[in-house]
């Protein structure tokens, strides 16, 4: 069953890659959604698939990219979107 998930990451999360690392992350996964930089300085997710993808993403979202450094993520469950892929807003 396809779940929806809003994910907050807060930390050195701009400029380091995150989004495009959080596309590749992603489509691997075949998670469909969105990625975008927020101007309070953190990036926000909306991503849609099975539980146990969602988990394996969660998973890569707490530590990033490489030159990240992710100090918390928050994630609030919402109503399926039915996106198509996922994109880089």
């Amino acid at each position: 069953m396809i779940k929806h998930l809003s994910i907050k990451i807060y930390g050195k999360v701009q400029g380091v890659f995150f989004r495009q690392s959080a596309y590749e992350e992603a489509s691997r996964l075949g998670i469909n959604g969105t990625v975008k930089n927020i101007p309070d300085g953190t990036v926000l997710v909306e991503a849609e698939a099975d539980e146990d993808k969602l988990e394996e993403f969660l998973d890569w979202c707490k530590s990033g990219p490489e030159h990240a450094y992710v100090e918390k993520i928050e994630t609030t469950p919402g109503e399926v979107q039915n996106y198509q892929g996922f994109q880089i807003a």
